[in-house]
C-alpha cells in the first residue's frame, strides 16, 4: 500500500513527471539513442513546467481580477455552514483518492488496449481533482462507506470517464487540429461539446474567428497577444475605475494591493501580466507537444496499438487563438449575468473562478468556432459560464455540502458539475 501511495503521489500526482515518464517509456520502446531519449524526456518535463509557470502568472493576475469584479457588484463570500473541509477530507479519504486514481489509470490503459477507444488520459492534475470531487460527492451520498468499496467505485468511474471523454470530443478535435494525433483530456469536454453544438445550430461556420478581415490600420489585431492584452486591459480598466470611486472596505483593500502605485496603472499592468502568462503557456504547449506526439508512437505501437494521448486543454489554443479570447469574453459576460441572477434569485453568491472560466471557456470557444465561427466561440464561452455558475450552486449546496464545498468553489468545473448528479445516484445505488 505504501508503494502504491508513493507512486500515486509522486508520479500520478505530478503531471510533469507523469508526462516525462510516458515520453521516456515511448522513446525506450522505439529504441532511440541515449541522447534522443534524455533530450525528449527533459524537454517534455520542461515544456510542461513552462505551462505551469505561465498558468501561475495567469492565476496571480486573476487573483486581482476576481475580487475586483466581486467588489464592483458588492458581493461577499457566503458562509457554507458546517463541513469537513479539504484538510480533514484528505486525512480521512486521501489514500482512497490516490489509490482510486492509480487503479483508474490502469483501467483506462486496459480499456484502451482491448476496446476501440484508443485514448490514454495524461492530464495528471485533473485526474487528481476530478477523483477528489467525485470522492466528496460519493462520501456524502453513501455516508459510512468502506475504504475498499470507495476505491473500487471511484476507480471504475474514473477509468471509464478517462477513456470515453477523449473519444467523445475526438471527431471535433480532428477538425480543429487537422489530424488524428492527439486528443483532449480535460474536464472542459462537456462545455466544448455544448459549444460546438450551439455553434452548429446558431453560428456561422464560414465566419471563422481566425479569418476575421480587419482594416489595414487594425492588422495588429491579428496578433493573439495584442487581442488578449486589449480584452483583458479593457476589463481590468473598467473595474479599476469603478473601484477607485468606491469607499468601501473591500475597495480600500484592493487599492492597498497597489502600494504606492496608482491603482488604475496597477490594474493595467496586471492585464499585461495576464497576457504574458498566456504567451508562456502557449510556448510550453508547443515544446512538450513537439516531444510527446513522436514519443507516444512507442506506446501506441508496443503496448496499446493505435493509442492517442489525451492532453490538457491548452493543446487546442494555438489552433484558434482568436477563438480563445472570444470564448473567455463570452464567459465573462455570462459570469457577470449569473453573479446577479443567482444572488437575487436563489441567494447563492457565485464564485466566478476566472481560472476555471478562462481555460474552459477558451476550449469551448475553439470548439464553438470550428462549427459556428465567431458566434459559436462566443456562445461556447457563455455556455461555460452558465454550466459553471449553476453547476457550482447545485454541487456546493446539494452534492457535497457536508464534505468539501470549499474545494468545489474553486477546483470543481464543467465535467464535474455535469457528471456530479450521476455520481451521486450511482453512489447511493452501489455504496
Amino acid at each position: 500500500m505504501d508503494v502504491i501511495f508513493w507512486i500515486a503521489t509522486n508520479i500520478f500526482g505530478q503531471a510533469a513527471i507523469l508526462l516525462g515518464f510516458i515520453v521516456l517509456l515511448g522513446l525506450l520502446l522505439q529504441k532511440k539513442t541515449a541522447s534522443q531519449t534524455i533530450s525528449g524526456t527533459f524537454k517534455t518535463i520542461i515544456g510542461f513546467l513552462i505551462i505551469g509557470a505561465g498558468a501561475g502568472v495567469i492565476v496571480n493576475a486573476l487573483t486581482v481580477f476576481e475580487p475586483l469584479w466581486k467588489e464592483v457588484f458588492n458581493l461577499s463570500a457566503e458562509p457554507l455552514g458546517d463541513f469537513m473541509g479539504q484538510e480533514a477530507f484528505n486525512a480521512n479519504f486521501g489514500s482512497a483518492v490516490a489509490l482510486a486514481m492509480t487503479l483508474g489509470f490502469v483501467i483506462n490503459v486496459v480499456l484502451a488496449r482491448f476496446t476501440r477507444f484508443k485514448y490514454i488520459y495524461l492530464t495528471g492534475h485533473m485526474m487528481f481533482w476530478t477523483t477528489t470531487i467525485f470522492a466528496g460527492i460519493a462520501v456524502q451520498a453513501a455516508g459510512d462507506v468502506s475504504f475498499g468499496k470507495l476505491v473500487i467505485f471511484l476507480a471504475v468511474i474514473m477509468g471509464v470517464y478517462w477513456t470515453l471523454q477523449p473519444a467523445a470530443t475526438q471527431p471535433l478535435m480532428r477538425k480543429i487540429t487537422g489530424n488524428d494525433n492527439i486528443a483532449l483530456g480535460h474536464t472542459s469536454a462537456s462545455v466544448a461539446l455544448l459549444g460546438a453544438l450551439a455553434g452548429k445550430l446558431l453560428g456561422n461556420k464560414e465566419n471563422d474567428s481566425e479569418k476575421i478581415k480587419l482594416p489595414k490600420g487594425l492588422e495588429f489585431l491579428r496578433d493573439s497577444n495584442v487581442i488578449t492584452a486589449l480584452t483583458m486591459g479593457s476589463l481590468f480598466l473598467v473595474g479599476a475605475i469603478i473601484i477607485s470611486f468606491k469607499d468601501t472596505p473591500g475597495a480600500q483593500e484592493l487599492v492597498a494591493m497597489a502600494g504606492d502605485q496608482n491603482f488604475i496603472i496597477y490594474a493595467i499592468i496586471q492585464s499585461f501580466t495576464f497576457t504574458a502568462g498566456i504567451a508562456v503557456v502557449l510556448m510550453g504547449v508547443r515544446m512538450f507537444i513537439g516531444e510527446m506526439v513522436p514519443a507516444f508512437k512507442g506506446i501506441a505501437t508496443k503496448i496499446v496499438p493505435g493509442a492517442k494521448p489525451a492532453l490538457d486543454s491548452p493543446i487546442v489554443f494555438p489552433f484558434a487563438p482568436n477563438a480563445v479570447i472570444l470564448g473567455f469574453l463570452g464567459s465573462f459576460v455570462g459570469a457577470l449575468l449569473w453573479l446577479v441572477v443567482l444572488g437575487n434569485t436563489v441567494g447563492y453568491v457565485f464564485v466566478p473562478t476566472m481560472i476555471v472560466l478562462f481555460f474552459h471557456s477558451a476550449t469551448a470557444g475553439v470548439f464553438g468556432n470550428v462549427t459556428g465561427g465567431v458566434r459559436g466561440a462566443l456562445l461556447g464561452g457563455f455556455i461555460t459560464a452558465t454550466v459553471v455558475a449553476w453547476g457550482q450552486f447545485v454541487t456546493v449546496k446539494f452534492l457535497l455540502s457536508d464534505t468539501i464545498p470549499d474545494t468545489a468553489m474553486w477546483a470543481a468545473d464543467s465535467d464535474m458539475f455535469i457528471l456530479g448528479p450521476i455520481v451521486r445516484f450511482l453512489a447511493q445505488l452501489f455504496l
